[in-house]
Parts: C-alpha cells; sequence; structure tokens
C-alpha cells in the first residue's frame, strides 16, 4: 500500500475480523440482532485500536454514536487507510443461528475509496472465468448464457444467488426464464458476490439490489479474487437523486466498475461466524475457540485460508487439533 510489502500489515486485519466473529459468535440463536452486530462492532472497534494504523471508517455505522461510524479515526498512529466495515454481515443469521454470517472488513490507502450515498444499487458479481464478459445494462437470460458459455456448460448448470425479498420477484422469474439454477438466500449480500468467484462453491453469478456499502466490500474482495463487479445506483426517491448528486455522482445511470469501487492497493479481511460455503463458523470448545478467516491482498497478490485457535487461559487442558 503507502509502504513496501513487507509493510503491508495485512495478515494482522484478520485479527480484528477474527475479534469480531468471536464476539458476535456468542449471540448464535438468541434472536437479538442488535446485540450480536453490537458485540461484533466494538469487538471490531478495539482490535482496529491496537493496531499501528491511523485510520478512518468510510463506510460503516450512519449513526454517530456507533463504535464504527462514518468518520471515526481508529488506530493507535501509523500508515494511513481507509477503511470499510461490516463487523456482522448477515446479523439477522447469527440471530437465527442460521449459516453463512462473516465479519469483514476492506483496508485502502487513505482517500481511495469512493463516496457513495447509503442506498441501494443494482449488483452483478462473477469470477475471474467469467470476467469481462458481463453487463448489467443486457437482459439477465444474455448475461447467464455468455457465462455459461465462459465456463463451457450449458445455462442449466449456471448457479444464481439472489437475497430471497419481495424486489426481486421479476429477477427470479427471469433467471428462471434463462433456464439457470437459483440459490435464494436470507442474508449475505457480500458473502455471495464472494462464493460467485471462488471454484467449489459451484456458484457462479451473484445478481441483485443490496446496500451500497456492501457493493463497496463485495468489489474489494473481488478485486483480489480477480473476479468483476458491476453496480448501479438504484434510488427510490427524488431525495436519494440529489442525495446521489451530493455525493458527485450527477448521472444515477452510470455503471461503476470493480477498479471504481475499489481502487488502488486492497486487503480484505473476513472471519465465518457461522458455518456457510466459504468459511466454517466460530467453534467454541473448553478453553479455546476455533476460527476459519480468509485473507486477500492486492500488492501481496495472495489469497489465504487461515485456521486459527483462540485460547482464553495460560493455562491449557486442552489440546491443539488438526483441522478435521
Amino acid at each position: 500500500m503507502n509502504e513496501p510489502a513487507t509493510r503491508c500489515g495485512c495478515e494482522a486485519f484478520a485479527a480484528v475480523t477474527e475479534a469480531a466473529a468471536l464476539a458476535s459468535g456468542r449471540w448464535l440463536g438468541r434472536g437479538d440482532v442488535e446485540g450480536a452486530e453490537n458485540a461484533a462492532a466494538i469487538a471490531m472497534r478495539n482490535g482496529l485500536d491496537e493496531l499501528a494504523i491511523e485510520g478512518r471508517i468510510v463506510v460503516g455505522g450512519e449513526e454517530p454514536n456507533e463504535a464504527l461510524a462514518l468518520g471515526t479515526k481508529v488506530g493507535r498512529g501509523g500508515l494511513k487507510f481507509d477503511l470499510a466495515v461490516d463487523p456482522l454481515e448477515g446479523r439477522s443469521v447469527v440471530a437465527r443461528g442460521d449459516y453463512g454470517a462473516m465479519a469483514m472488513i476492506a483496508v485502502g490507502d487513505a482517500g481511495m475509496f469512493p463516496s457513495l450515498p447509503q442506498m441501494y444499487m443494482r449488483k452483478m458479481a462473477v469470477g475471474p472465468v467469467a470476467r469481462g464478459k458481463i453487463d448489467l445494462r443486457r437482459p439477465i437470460g444474455d448475461n447467464v448464457r455468455v457465462i455459461a458459455e465462459a465456463f463451457g456448460r450449458n445455462t442449466n448448470d449456471i448457479t444464481t444467488i439472489v437475497l430471497d425479498r419481495p424486489r426481486h420477484h421479476d429477477l427470479v422469474e427471469e433467471i428462471r426464464s434463462s433456464g439457470a439454477r437459483i440459490k435464494l438466500i436470507q442474508d449475505g449480500d457480500v458473502t455471495a458476490s464472494i462464493t460467485a468467484a471462488i471454484r467449489g462453491t459451484n456458484d457462479h453469478l451473484a445478481i441483485g439490489i443490496g446496500g451500497s456499502r456492501q457493493a463497496l466490500l463485495s468489489a474489494a474482495a473481488l478485486r483480489c479474487l480477480g473476479g468483476e463487479l458491476q453496480a448501479q445506483l438504484w434510488p427510490t426517491t427524488r431525495g436519494e437523486i440529489e442525495e446521489a448528486r451530493e455525493h458527485g455522482v450527477d448521472d444515477v445511470d452510470k455503471i461503476f466498475e470493480t477498479e471504481e469501487l475499489a481502487p488502488g492497493e486492497v486487503v480484505v479481511a473476513a472471519t465465518g461466524v457461522t458455518n456457510g460455503d466459504l468459511l466454517r463458523g466460530v467453534r467454541f470448545l473448553a478453553d479455546s475457540a476455533r476460527t476459519h478467516s480468509l485473507v486477500m491482498c492486492t500488492r501481496h497478490n495472495w489469497v489465504r485460508f487461515v485456521d486459527g485457535i483462540h485460547f482464553f487461559a495460560r493455562e491449557r487442558r486442552e489440546e491443539v487439533r488438526l483441522l478435521g
């Protein structure tokens, strides 16, 4: 980033998402959405304040009293970074005791991440195989066909991921008409984009309308994975159109590309809170807990899966076990 690769510090951010996952993991299935999210946010804030960085939250909480509110300065001094945070992607997932929640952070050089209004965006995400072939302006059927061609498959072998929301009724019908398979998910917009870009998940396309915060986080992850994300603001009121203009977006029909949403060198770290296709959730043991994380860095040009064991006491009675 703004220092040589040996001083990138990307692995340190995994400790921050691990802390958020450990804190929110104890709220599994308790039906308390706010409690789980607050626990994750406070743990992530405390972890960031321990790092030798001068960080600024550019994508985070909207309320000024939140632990990770927009504009909050974090760290104990050092390299300057902009931070896009989602301490609990899928907070309702944790409350229900469901699958696919994770803690996530994206890190960029100071001043690099764009200023986006807090509103819906239409999004389409694919991995490296289909990169350069999709077009958000074209009908979904055309995009499914070019993705199938890129993979050398039939259209009915392509799996699309869509948030199960009323606003996606027409989209789902279009996907069905194209012949593609559909995986409807309750939460996890960013997770869907990442899984579509990783082979072995059997997912090929994530599409739908979600938040602008999730668009930026997804774009940062896809930068690291070699995938592609296209996004377009989806204002629902005249006030939101004016808000977009205040953020410098005069053309609300503009298609944002991956590099526009996450320019420069980026680091992305994510830790599973509950089990999912991408990451295993936190497992609490007698005197320790085990986490599964993903760390990606464009400067180092690597993607790492990290299996961590966190002991709660110096005196251990539990043995370290191989990942099974």
